[in-house]
C-alpha cells in the first residue's frame, strides 16, 4: 500500500496535464499511486491520461461521466488506497518537496490535515500572488484552540488529508456545483483532531481564462449563497454555529460580500445579485461593522467595503481596472 494518494481530476486540459503530472511524479517521496480521474473529458485529455498511465505504474486512470470537480475529487477519495490524500487541480504544479514535507509534519504531529501555503501563477509562469497565511506554524494545533484557522483559504489543494478524515467523518465535496472548496473544507478543519500549517509553499495555482473567477456568467455567482447555507447548516447541526460565529461573519464579508460582488459588477455593474449580497450579510450578521477580524482586511479590501456600503460600483470596477486587483 502506498503511503500517499494523489488524485488529479481532469476535465478538457489537455494543454496542461503533463506539466501536472510531471509536477507529481518529480517528488522527492516516492512513495505514493496517482489516480488521473477523467471527469468525462471532450477533448484528448482522456488520451492523454491513458498514454501516461503507460509510461508510469504508479498512475492509475479513472474514466467516468461528468460529475463536476467535486465529483471527481469524491471519486478518487473513495478509490484512494494511500493513508493520505492529495488533491492537485490538473492545471495546476506542486514542488518537488510537497508530499515529503506534508507527510513528515503529518506523521510528527499524528495530524488530521497538512496544510501548506501557494502562489497563483499567470500562463507566462509569472508569479502573481503568494499566500502564506498568519497562523501557527510547524505543530499541531485544533480549531478549537486557533478558530482563525477557518480565515484560512479555502482552497482543497494546499492541504494533505488522512484518508480517515473522510471516512470517519463522511465528508465529501458536493458534485456540480461552484464554491465546492468552502462548502466543504471548513467542515474538515472542524472534524480535524489535529491541524498543521507548514511555513511552506507548496502548491503553483495557473490564473487562466475559463476559471470560475474569470467566468462571465454572472448568475452562478449566487452560488456563493448556497454553499455559506450550506455551510451554516452543517456547523448549526453540529452546535458550533455560535462558537464560530465571528469567523462566519468575516468569511461572509469576504468571500459572499466582498468578492463575489466585484466578480458581478465588472460583469453588469445593475445585476440584482449585487444586492443579494449585501442582503445576505445583513440578514446573518447585522453586526457585521463589529466583527472582531474586520482590522485583517488590506487596506485596499477596506477602501471596497466604504465603497460598497456606498453602491459606488462604477468607481469599484474602475479602481479594479486600474490596478488588476484588490489584494
Amino acid at each position: 500500500m502506498p503511503k500517499a494518494t494523489v488524485i488529479v481530476p481532469v476535465y478538457n486540459v489537455e494543454n496542461y496535464l503533463v506539466k501536472c503530472v510531471e509536477s507529481v511524479l518529480a517528488q522527492t517521496e516516492q512513495d505514493f499511486e496517482l489516480l488521473l480521474v477523467d471527469d468525462g473529458s471532450t477533448d484528448g485529455s482522456g488520451n492523454l491520461c491513458d498514454k501516461l498511465a503507460r509510461k508510469d505504474s504508479r498512475i492509475q486512470v479513472i474514466h467516468q461521466r461528468n460529475q463536476g470537480l467535486g465529483g471527481a475529487r469524491n471519486t478518487g477519495i473513495q478509490a484512494a488506497s494511500g493513508d493520505w490524500l492529495l488533491l492537485v487541480d490538473s492545471d495546476d504544479w506542486i514542488e518537488p518537496q510537497t508530499l515529503e514535507k506534508t507527510l513528515e509534519a503529518g506523521l510528527r504531529e499524528e495530524a488530521d490535515l497538512v496544510m501548506f501555503g501557494f502562489r497563483s501563477v499567470d500562463e507566462k509562469g509569472n508569479t502573481l500572488q503568494t499566500f502564506l497565511e498568519d497562523a501557527p506554524k510547524d505543530q499541531g494545533v485544533t480549531l478549537s484552540q486557533h478558530p482563525e484557522l477557518l480565515l484560512t483559504a479555502p482552497s482543497a489543494c494546499c492541504r494533505l488529508y488522512r484518508r480517515e478524515l473522510f471516512t470517519r467523518t463522511g465528508v465529501l465535496f458536493p458534485p456540480r456545483v461552484w464554491y465546492e472548496d468552502m462548502r466543504t473544507t471548513p467542515k474538515l478543519l472542524a472534524q480535524a483532531r489535529q491541524v498543521v500549517f507548514l511555513d511552506f509553499v507548496g502548491y503553483n495555482y495557473l490564473s487562466r481564462t475559463g476559471s470560475i473567477t474569470k467566468n462571465q456568467n454572472a448568475d452562478r455567482n449566487r452560488e456563493i449563497l448556497l454553499a455559506f447555507d450550506d455551510l451554516f447548516s452543517y456547523f448549526k447541526e453540529q452546535g458550533l454555529f455560535e462558537k464560530y460565529r465571528q469567523e462566519f461573519c468575516y468569511l461572509t464579508l469576504f468571500h459572499a460580500y466582498l468578492t463575489a460582488s466585484v466578480r458581478v459588477l465588472l460583469i453588469d455593474r445593475k445585476h440584482p445579485l449585487l444586492k443579494e449580497f449585501r442582503s445576505y450579510l445583513e440578514k446573518w450578521f447585522p453586526d457585521y461593522r463589529q466583527c472582531k477580524y474586520l482590522p485583517r482586511l488590506s487596506r485596499n479590501h477596506k477602501l471596497l467595503l466604504s465603497l460598497l456600503e456606498k453602491r459606488w460600483y462604477a468607481l469599484v470596477a474602475l479602481l479594479f481596472k486600474l490596478k488588476g486587483h484588490l489584494g
